[in-house]
């Protein structure tokens, strides 16, 4: 059975890019997720500390903080490091929600720990944490139409209508799987959630 303490300090962090011009696109999923979490949770992400914008919940007995890094996403472990080492959170108490685009929109994959896999965000924060050992929920934005499509042009594109009801799912689903992590550990939550599309 899975056991955590009850003294515990937990991290969620959603990646993306601060901006207006960025607040749909596929490489804001992160933010996204986490916007919904907190509106969940009833949890402003409004506190300007640690280069980033973060909010703090009590969520079934544990301390929680969502944080919003602000520093673009080849940045976003700085922010990360910071809270995380202000609040003495360790990084397998750190959960990271991000895009994806080796899985189709609406998909979810949960992972334990690994490399960033090309994924500049958290390439960030493996740099900063000096470790991989992190949960991390993944949300599928779809992959590039061609390969010879540029990849940032992709992941700073937007959705097409059909792709984005997918998203208003696995974006909601996506703040339901971390807090799953936190309440079953990552095995279950990744039986109950990883594939699961609308």
């Amino acid at each position: 059975m899975f056991r955590r303490s009850s003294q515990e300090s937990w991290l969620i962090v959603g990646l993306g890019n601060p901006g207006r011009e960025y607040e749909k696109t596929r490489h804001n999923c992160g933010f996204r997720a986490l916007d919904l979490l907190a509106q969940q949770l009833g949890v402003k992400v409004d506190k300007g500390k640690f280069q980033g914008l973060y909010g703090q919940a009590n969520y079934n007995g544990v301390k929680l903080f969502l944080l919003k890094p602000q520093t673009y996403m080849n940045l976003s472990g700085r922010s990360v490091l910071q809270l995380s080492a202000y609040f003495s959170i360790p990084p397998q108490r750190i959960i990271v929600l991000f895009d994806d685009i080796s899985l189709e929109p609406g998909r979810l994959r949960i992972r334990a720990d690994g490399s960033a896999g090309g994924h500049n965000g958290i390439k960030s924060i493996i740099a900063e944490l000096g470790s991989q050992d992190f949960p991390r929920v993944k949300i599928g934005v779809g992959s590039k139409p061609t390969p010879e499509y540029d990849l940032a042009n992709w992941v700073l594109s937007t959705f097409s209508s059909l792709e984005e009801k997918a998203m208003a799912v696995s974006l909601k689903n996506a703040g339901d799987a971390a807090l799953a992590i936190i309440d079953q550990g990552v095995p279950q939550a990744a039986n109950r959630f990883n594939g699961s599309h609308p």
